[in-house]
């Protein structure tokens, strides 16, 4: 009986990862803007965001209190505050991570891995390249039918008063 529950539960995770556009090799790390050493990265980063955004760890799911985050505004990446999503596509997914149907033009590249024995789209912030989460098809069908499946650790929430203040906006 375990081995056929093993084994749904893998064909609905395979299933779930067809049909994203833009899957690409491993970015080399030198791409990327922001250039910090582990040691740096260590230095500025909470034990946490180090494991997920520089290990690709994961976090427990419904732990992170970004889950709960309801003000309008703008999630940026905990490791060097590129903006990455608006609050306006964040919805409750309930799979536990804070998850977005679509994220800023720009902001995120789309590599992918096989932690889990299958190849799996991954989010990777595209001015520093840290860890992000995972990106499914299963989306929300009235608007992309994607799910960005992303760590609360990697991110920060900036209200958007305090966002439009920051980048000189009216």
């Amino acid at each position: 009986m375990k081995l056929m529950y093993h084994l749904l539960f893998c064909m609905l995770m395979l299933q779930s990862c067809n049909g994203i556009a833009q899957k690409q090799e491993k970015p080399n790390p030198e791409d990327f803007e922001v250039q910090k050493s582990e040691s740096e990265w260590k230095e500025i980063l909470t034990n946490d965001q180090y494991y997920i955004l520089r290990q690709a760890g994961t976090e427990r799911p419904y732990t992170s209190p970004i889950n709960f985050e309801e003000r309008e505004g703008v999630f940026v990446c905990g490791g060097c505050n590129n903006p990455l999503y608006k609050s306006k596509n964040k919805y409750d997914a309930g799979c536990g991570w804070p998850s977005f149907d679509e994220a800023i033009e720009g902001s995120i590249v789309i590599s992918y891995d096989y932690k889990l024995g299958y190849k799996r789209d991954e989010a990777l912030c595209a001015k520093c390249g840290s860890h992000l989460g995972h990106i499914f098809n299963d989306g929300p069908k009235n608007t992309t039918g994607i799910r960005h499946c992303i760590n609360g650790a990697a991110l920060q929430f900036v209200s958007e008063e305090d966002f439009k203040s920051a980048n000189n906006e009216q």
